[in-house]
């Protein structure tokens, strides 16, 4: 069976075995009776927030260090550092085998913390650099903008996680899967009915979706971990 094959698969037994709780049913945005298109308004757009803000963060951060580029790393540490992010628990199912010889991998994402560490090594000795990044270290935090939240899953190598996420019709939605860089995940994103709604499975262990339901329900995240390292990655949320 092919990936993309799986995919479907996946989402298909994820919604056999997770049942719609009571948030759909007493929506204020019902879904139609005979809704069977894909519960997403494909004209509608909305502003990117936080969540874009960090998963932009998270792609800089990458592009800088390849490059060992201390201005890009800055940038990048300073977006991250400007989104504040609440944890909070979610609905999860993980099935699947774990490979055999399994490394551990980090044990978390990387945050603000480490990207401007990341920057002030890579200023070095060049003062003009290393000024700036120390300005930033003392902005750090302030005028922080909300509307971010997180749950961590550490996801062998092998395995599948698939999360249960609401998100109310005619509003924007956003979500991200941003890894520690140790494994390949591949993302699928279908609505309550099994459609897709995102669809990744690029090389990638970072990615962002966006898109506006037509009616309130639940969503399904299904994360596969294809690497050889359990891979620490948050999942985040507006």
């Amino acid at each position: 069976m092919t990936l993309k094959a799986l995919f479907p698969a996946l989402a298909t037994t994820a919604l056999v075995a997770l049942c719609l709780p009571a948030f759909a049913q007493t929506a204020t945005t019902e879904a139609p009776a005979a809704a069977k298109g894909p519960n997403v308004k494909s004209s509608a757009t909305g502003t990117k927030g936080a969540v874009a803000t960090f998963a932009m963060a998270q792609d800089l951060y990458t592009l800088g260090m390849a490059n060992k580029d201390a201005l890009t790393v800055l940038t990048a540490a300073k977006l991250a550092g400007s989104v504040e992010v609440k944890e909070v628990e979610r609905k999860k199912e993980t099935k699947g085998t774990e490979l055999a010889g399994e490394t551990e991998g980090k044990d978390l994402p990387v945050d603000a913390a480490t990207m401007m560490a990341s920057a002030k090594e890579l200023a070095g000795e060049d003062e003009v650099l290393a000024g700036l990044v120390e300005d930033a270290m003392v902005e750090t935090g302030r005028g922080r903008v909300g509307g971010a939240s997180s749950t961590l899953s550490r996801l062998p190598a092998g395995q599948t996680d698939t999360w249960e996420v609401p998100f109310y019709g005619d509003s924007y939605a956003e979500l991200a899967v941003v890894g520690d860089g140790d494994s390949n995940l591949d993302v699928l994103v279908t609505d309550e009915s099994g459609n897709t709604i995102c669809y990744d499975v690029s090389w990638s262990d970072k990615i962002y979706c966006d898109f506006v339901p037509a009616w309130n329900g639940y969503f399904y995240v299904t994360v596969q971990n294809n690497g050889a390292s359990r891979n620490s990655y948050y999942l985040m949320t507006n």
